[in-house]
């Protein structure tokens, strides 16, 4: 004889019966417009050149580029965010390429946003270390540290020549003390008070980078322990975030992603401006490595990845998928 009284009443699995049932409660969703693309430009090249250890990804030729920014806005993406990679012999210690009117970044930028208008928010990575011969993000004292305070005379005039190239926003990511609050001035100073700025807040200085020093062609000598955060710490990067918002950034990230959801889910809550999420290289590189393997479903594993990025609280992500996914997501 049956005990009815010993089954649940509440059964959370009725919710999950179906695929329209699924999608129905489903808490978190994603949109082609949460995404922006990185692309990287090479100078000196006369086709893409692709990057070994990011399959499917390449260093853009100019045409390519603007290839690629066109299908972004095809798919409904919201952003692109560029990264140059200069001839080699065109690095030096202060990477004047970096601010050089001509230089590949910002004619790209200029390529980009003739393409593709406002129709896609076009980004600048504000960086140093693709131009510099020692691959750091700024430029070195005597003693060979890096020099915060000088290195943040170089941001702002790479804001300045940047905005002057196109850049709807900027993305100040070399982690330097006060550097958000230098760009706004210097940006502020010119004119373009429209130009927003995407603050790098807690950049880590992970493992997880390894593939993205070959897309950029580093130089790097040594680490950038000193001036990227320690993954060991949380605190820290809340009182970054509280700097750079007394400093004016008008959106906030978190690099890494996937590794430190804990850390992206802390920054959510606290605050009321857009937080984004880079999904970066080497978290790529995982999944398109262990697919190829036939180890995991490929495509499952990138929407879970990008559905736990968003779940714990990125308004934004930045992943090298973005024009595929969101193709899917249409």
């Amino acid at each position: 004889m049956t005990t009815y009284g010993s089954f649940p009443g509440t059964r959370p699995r009725r919710l999950r019966t179906s695929p329209v049932m699924r999608r129905m409660v489903a808490e978190t969703r994603l949109h082609p417009a949460d995404f922006i693309l990185p692309a990287f430009v090479r100078e000196g090249v006369a086709e893409p050149v692709p990057i070994s250890s990011m399959p499917g990804v390449v260093q853009h030729t100019r045409d390519s580029l603007k290839k690629a920014a066109a299908e972004a806005v095809a798919a409904g993406i919201s952003g692109i965010m560029l990264f140059g990679v200069p001839e080699e012999s065109k690095k030096d210690g202060a990477g004047t390429a970096g601010t050089d009117p001509d230089g590949i970044l910002q004619v790209a930028l200029r390529d980009v946003r003739a393409e593709v208008g406002d129709d896609l928010l076009v980004m600048s990575d504000l960086c140093l270390d693709e131009f510099t011969d020692h691959g750091h993000c700024g430029v070195l004292d005597a003693q060979g540290r890096v020099d915060n305070d000088a290195t943040l005379e170089r941001y702002a005039e790479m804001a300045q020549v940047q905005a002057d190239a196109g850049a709807h926003v900027v993305g100040p990511s070399g982690m330097m003390d006060g550097q958000i609050g230098v760009i706004r001035d210097a940006l502020d100073q010119i004119g373009r008070e429209d130009v927003a700025i995407l603050a790098y807040t807690a950049k880590y200085a992970s493992a997880f980078y390894g593939p993205f020093r070959e897309a950029v062609g580093s130089s790097l000598q040594g680490d950038r322990r000193t001036y990227q955060q320690d993954p060991a710490n949380l605190r820290e990067s809340m009182r970054e975030l509280e700097l750079d918002l007394e400093e004016g950034a008008d959106m906030v990230m978190v690099k890494p992603a996937g590794p430190y959801l804990d850390v992206l889910a802390k920054v959510a809550d606290a605050v009321d401006v857009p937080v984004v999420a880079y999904q970066i290289s080497g978290e790529y590189a995982m999944i398109e490595a262990a697919a190829e393997k036939g180890w995991i479903d490929r495509d499952k594993a990138i929407l879970e990845s990008l559905t736990g990025i968003r779940r714990a609280g990125a308004r934004s992500i930045l992943t090298y998928w973005a024009t595929e996914v969101a193709r899917t997501l249409r």
